[in-house]
């Protein structure tokens, strides 16, 4: 007999492909100091993991210009290559230390759309094990509303798991 689709189904399925990511990431990255071959892996891994991620990657906080981003490793079509804290979804989790789900990215006030073919997208700070910022993690979708908190939670997880050591 056939499962039903529900959508508690489709949360459950997500939250375990999350996890089972999770594991797959800590073995690759095992011995791994180098944060940015940490942030290329991470990358790398959840844009083939989750077919509707279309931009996966990191903006790095540049140590040598104030409240600052700079475009890190990522996976997808051309970046911005700076991004100041508080402009665009990226600035303003930067610069309020939380994570952002963006249903429709054209809504948002200050959005930069370094792709116009994203619809949706979430944003989440990325801190080093003293519990400084370090990047923000941006995933891009092309369809609106493809974040929930599902995604929020695996991908924090993953994050503390990876640079929060």
């Amino acid at each position: 007999m056939a499962e039903s689709f529900s959508p508690e189904r489709l949360c459950a399925d997500k939250a375990a492909r999350y996890a089972e990511l999770a594991l797959e990431i800590a073995s690759v990255l095992d011995g791994e100091p180098d944060r940015t071959a940490r942030m290329a892996t991470v990358s790398s891994m959840l844009r083939q993991a989750f077919e509707h991620f279309f931009w996966v990657g990191f903006y790095v906080v540049d140590p040598t210009r104030e409240r600052e981003l700079v475009v890190g490793p990522y996976q997808g079509t051309l970046g911005c290559l700076r991004i100041a804290y508080g402009r665009g979804v990226c600035g303003t989790a930067a610069a309020e230390m939380r994570c952002l789900i963006v249903e429709d990215v054209e809504a948002f006030p200050g959005h930069i759309a370094c792709d116009s073919r994203s619809q949706s997208e979430i944003v989440l700070p990325v801190r080093d094990g003293a519990g400084q910022l370090i990047a923000v993690l941006d995933v891009d979708a092309v369809t609106p509303a493809a974040f929930d908190q599902v995604d929020a939670a695996g991908l924090a997880h993953i994050l503390s798991q990876t640079f929060e050591v």
